[in-house]
């Protein structure tokens, strides 16, 4: 039981008292403490006398953040800040969100996890180790929270970090940045989320040999071991906290498809790799249907790159052809994949289970035109003639002038989504697919790219930020109290991002920006928990919906803290 309540009123009761107070993160003010709280809550003598608001702090707080060198130790003091006063944090990151999401998010968390072990400063969420399996529930249990106290876990292996691989115990701080973004974003109460990681051991030699890594020094384990470990946690979690959301960040694609495809349709849970990123393609994709005035489910899709991110764009968007009126084998007809073998067709041995629907029949290509027993994405293009063409491969500059040019004297306005990141990595930049296509090419990408100038109109490029999906996802399931996230529920998270833009203008993005970021994502729990009701998997129906999502948003503001003897369950 925790040692302090939210009451009805808004105040917090605590039964803590001094230093005690002072070193709890969700009740600490600083200087901020009023008169009256200082002499209720016994912190006489232990702060300076001169009483600060949260505006005052803040402003000194940015002072602070600004002098750190470079983007580690701003993401380090960030930390900081957020395990000493976790209000602070929030008004802070919610003054700045454009300027401090990177930090706290990717791309610098990318590399505060790589310094885990050697930032390491104290410990934040929840340690899972494979070798004491047979101790979750004590594990769990010692955090000290009742089963009401969480709704939301973020949860990694570790093992597929950003791009950047297998980085062990501190894969921790990936579903930290998470936790961040759905408070800032979404509201998300930041004292009834929790992260974890399961530290499963790691296959990175450099963390194996290094004498300061803090995780399970041994390889990764696999197989039925590891299916066991994972299926206990979902049980031993969910039986301490039975309303809880799991969301899924950054696991090995096989893992990651087995987890989803066991406990998609039994559970809460999504995977964000998965399923967020298909879910905020789909709504660059309906922005893009919006101009093409072609119906979805007429649209020809190629993916190049069907990784866990392709193929989990690829179901979004054929769930959402089969929303809008054809069958899922008529569906898949639309879909072509390509990677380092070329086209995907049925007779490969070597396919992904993810993979094979979306495997062409051989017999279909038989005549198509190859290179080293490959057919090529120019060879594809050239055949299939494309109106959607998505990357997610990693390889920077693939999509061609001789390829883009290709789609485009096919299409009136290509859809072209280069969503690799970072940056460097992305299959084609804005501005060469807009000078190729002479302005008529439909464009978003997965990192942030300035605005292009063509013709004398400014395009400015969206970016294919997951940010604009899970807080929503997750606070309109959380309101509804859902008992699965449906086909219904992502669909209606894209529909809702693309209707925050007018893709109509010249030159409009296709996604909503950065600074919009907590409208976009209140409107897409409006949209999530409309749709859990319509599905009819909401175990909670508020009379009043908008109001119930507008009173579900945290914010950051200090509330009056009551002292107490004790506080009640």
């Amino acid at each position: 039981m925790r040692a302090y309540k939210v009451e009805k009123d808004g105040s917090i009761s605590t039964s803590l008292k001094g230093k005690s107070v002072l070193s709890t993160s969700y009740l600490n003010k600083g200087s901020a403490f009023t008169e009256e709280e200082r002499e209720e809550l016994h912190l006489q003598g232990l702060l300076p006398p001169t009483v600060l608001t949260l505006k005052e702090q803040a402003k000194r707080a940015y002072e602070q953040f600004e002098k750190a060198p470079n983007d580690l130790q701003k993401n380090n003091s960030l930390n900081d800040l957020h395990n000493r006063n976790v209000v602070l944090f929030y008004r802070l990151l919610t003054d700045h969100l454009s300027e401090m999401l990177p930090i706290i998010y990717t791309p610098t968390v990318g590399q505060s996890i790589q310094e885990y072990s050697h930032e390491y400063h104290r410990p934040d969420g929840l340690y899972l180790s494979v070798n004491e399996a047979d101790r979750l529930s004590e594990a769990i249990e010692n955090l000290g929270l009742d089963s009401e106290d969480i709704d939301l876990l973020v949860v990694t292996d570790s093992e597929s970090i950003l791009g950047i691989g297998d980085w062990g115990v501190g894969g921790i701080n990936i579903a930290i940045g998470k936790l961040a973004v759905y408070t800032a974003a979404a509201g998300i109460d930041p004292s009834r989320v929790l992260p974890v990681v399961l530290d499963v051991g790691t296959n990175n030699e450099k963390l194996l040999n290094d004498p300061l890594y803090i995780g399970n020094r041994h390889e990764r384990i696999r197989g039925e071991r590891y299916d066991h470990f994972v299926d206990q946690f979902i049980s031993k979690s969910l039986e301490i906290f039975p309303n809880a959301l799991l969301h899924w960040e950054d696991f090995g694609n096989v893992n990651a498809r087995n987890i989803i495809n066991k406990y998609g349709k039994e559970i809460l849970t999504f995977n964000d790799d998965i399923q967020g990123t298909g879910a905020v393609t789909l709504a660059a994709i309906f922005s893009a249907v919006q101009v093409s005035k072609m119906p979805l489910r007429d649209h020809r899709v190629l993916i190049f790159g069907p990784g866990t991110a392709g193929i989990g764009i690829a179901d979004q968007v054929r769930d959402a052809m089969v929303l809008d009126g054809i069958t899922e084998d008529e569906a898949y007809k639309n879909f072509w994949a390509v990677d380092f073998r070329g086209l995907l067709t049925d007779d490969m041995d070597d396919l992904l289970g993810f993979q094979t629907p979306y495997a062409r029949k051989a017999e279909e290509v038989k005549d198509w035109n190859r290179e080293e027993d490959k057919i090529s994405l120019l060879e594809v293009v050239r055949q299939v003639k494309p109106t959607i063409l998505i990357g997610t491969s990693g390889v920077a500059g693939a999509f061609s002038e001789e390829i883009v040019k290709e789609m485009a004297k096919h299409v009136e306005r290509p859809a072209i989504l280069p969503m690799s990141n970072p940056t460097p990595l992305a299959e084609a930049t804005p501005e060469n697919l807009l000078n190729w296509t002479e302005g008529k090419a439909l464009v978003a990408t997965g990192s942030p790219f300035e605005p292009v100038n063509y013709d004398g109109v400014e395009y400015e490029i969206g970016q294919s930020n997951n940010a604009f999906v899970f807080p929503g996802l997750g606070l309109g399931s959380i309101v509804v109290k859902a008992e699965v996230i449906t086909d219904s529920m992502f669909a209606a998270c894209a529909h809702a991002v693309a209707q925050m833009v007018d893709s109509s203008k010249p030159g409009a993005s296709l996604l909503p920006r950065v600074e919009e970021l907590r409208e976009v994502s209140y409107n897409v729990a409006l949209a999530v928990a409309n749709a859990a009701i319509k599905d009819g998997v909401a175990k909670e129906v508020p009379t009043d919906v908008k109001a119930a999502v507008k009173a579900a948003m945290w914010e950051p503001t200090y509330k009056e803290i009551k002292a107490l003897e004790t506080v009640n369950a």
